[in-house]
């Protein structure tokens, strides 16, 4: 029987580009190491792209939006039509997301896995419509395993058709409501950690709300029995179309070798399920900020991540990750464009 595509081999880094990298580094016209994580931003993205001098001019961001069954348990301090609602908005050109879109000049593409609505139809959205909203998964299983197929599958071809436009760097952003309470649930079993630990006011819950938050999600695991040794069922039990959509773009851009820019909570949540399914795709992974979620931090840890920004920042939609692309690309045309000190006419240290 073949294995499914998701655990098929990723694209390896290019070693010697990443030397060549190393090498310019130390020619530079500044002290060495003085530019701290950029220099080192510059010679990983030199790897992933297999060129000494690595550029990001094309930058591609997919919204994956899906409803969320478990909002019936009072989880979130909004409405479920909040989910179409700000389908409209980006598309639109009025969300955080379109702006940043905009000002990088980066593509924007909206794929709707299955909102409440089944009769919404948005120029510009893709609609899938695997369902509406997952199931409650305080009661049953969040999707079925088709749905998560479809789910998974929806990101790869996502990221498959921005490689086609020539996408050198990939930015997934997520929109549902309730999705932080589905997020806290994986997070919790893929770390082993309480519920109560990693469980946040998302939207903008009270004390009073996040701990019934964490409550929903404490006795939700007690009931389906998950295992931090089985990402693929969590995600099936306790999981959104698109959390499984963003980890299957990660799945698929390592495999394609395009780089990753993971934005916050839900989407590291989605990434340490796209490590646990495949670890040879936590190369691919930058990582751009550490958000204000509480369950962030651990999650970060446990992918051994560096994050870019800390700006308090929990809106999603993968506006954090837009915020970290000017600073990748000034990495590179630092990396790129600087004067070497033969280049310069400027005195090397000794050696």
């Amino acid at each position: 029987m073949n294995q499914p595509w998701w655990r098929e081999a990723c694209q390896p880094l290019d070693i010697t580009a990443m030397d060549q990298a190393r090498a310019r580094q130390q020619q530079l016209t500044k002290p060495a190491g003085s530019l701290g994580q950029l220099e080192g931003l510059a010679v990983q993205l030199a790897g992933l792209q297999g060129r000494e001098r690595p550029v990001l001019e094309q930058v591609a961001i997919t919204i994956f939006a899906g409803d969320h069954g478990v909002v019936e348990e009072g989880i979130s301090a909004y409405p479920q039509a909040v989910t179409g609602q700000m389908l409209r908005n980006f598309v639109g050109g009025g969300a955080a997301i379109s702006v940043l879109a905009r000002q990088l000049q980066a593509s924007l593409e909206v794929v709707d896995l299955g909102t409440i609505d089944p009769h919404l139809e948005l120029p510009g959205v893709r609609h899938l419509r695997l369902g509406a909203g997952t199931a409650n998964f305080a009661r049953q299983p969040a999707m079925t395993d088709l749905q998560l197929q479809a789910a998974l599958q929806a990101g790869r071809d996502s990221v498959q058709r921005a490689a086609a436009q020539g996408a050198q760097l990939f930015i997934g952003g997520e929109m549902g409501i309730g999705n932080t309470t589905a997020a806290a649930a994986l997070a919790s079993t893929l770390l082993g950690c309480p519920a109560s630990e990693l469980s946040g006011p998302g939207t903008g819950l009270d004390t009073q709300g996040v701990q019934h938050k964490a409550q929903v999600v404490t006795q939700a695991l007690a009931f389906h029995g998950l295992r931090a040794d089985q990402p693929l069922q969590a995600l099936t039990c306790v999981g959104g179309f698109e959390i499984a959509a963003l980890a299957g773009a990660y799945l698929a851009c390592a495999q394609q070798g395009v780089a990753v820019l993971v934005d916050g909570f839900i989407c590291s949540v989605a990434a340490l399920v796209a490590v646990r399914l495949n670890p040879e795709c936590r190369a691919w992974l930058l990582f751009a900020h550490q958000g204000a979620e509480p369950g962030h931090k651990a999650l970060l840890n446990a992918l051994e991540a560096e994050p870019l920004l800390a700006l308090g920042l929990r809106l999603g939609e993968g506006s954090g990750a837009a915020l970290a692309v000017p600073l990748l690309r000034l990495a590179c045309a630092l990396h790129g464009q600087m004067a070497t000190f033969a280049e310069a006419a400027v005195a090397d240290r000794p050696a």
